[in-house]
């Protein structure tokens, strides 16, 4: 049995308070200092990337247990615009908002597994994982 705790991301707070959730998920499965900054980071790129294109929507963080391996799944959802060039945002150094362009391809780096589902005018949801070590 996954268990699953969620933040609805309308503003910037709520962002910060993802980011303390999935910490304190993270700490709990057993994750280390280091893996805890790198999953904070992707939910902070993740919920941020909501607030800014999408306006509202969801990060859910579910704990993992496959085949005596643990991990933590990320999935962030909108029904935003949907995005348009997906080459494109996974480029390094690509923003649309003036940020560093970390974005999407750094969550990519930091987790072990990504998936993006998106389509124009319905929404986005993407699906970051980490597994413990």
């Amino acid at each position: 049995m996954n268990y699953r705790s969620s933040v609805e991301i309308y503003t910037e707070w709520d962002i910060v308070a993802a980011r303390q959730l999935g910490r304190n998920e993270a700490k709990e499965i057993g994750f280390g200092v280091v893996d805890q900054a790198r999953i904070t980071t992707a939910i902070s790129e993740l919920a941020r990337n909501i607030y800014l294109y999408a306006k509202t929507g969801k990060i859910e963080i579910e704990r993992l247990s496959e085949n005596n391996l643990f991990g933590i799944s990320i999935i962030a959802s909108d029904n935003g615009p949907g995005i348009a060039d997906m080459r494109k945002v996974m480029e390094d150094g690509f923003t649309t908002s003036g940020g560093l362009g970390a974005g999407m391809p750094g969550v990519r780096r930091l987790m072990d597994e990504f998936k993006v589902d998106t389509e124009i005018g319905v929404g986005t949801t993407i699906v970051a994982r980490k597994w413990l070590r």
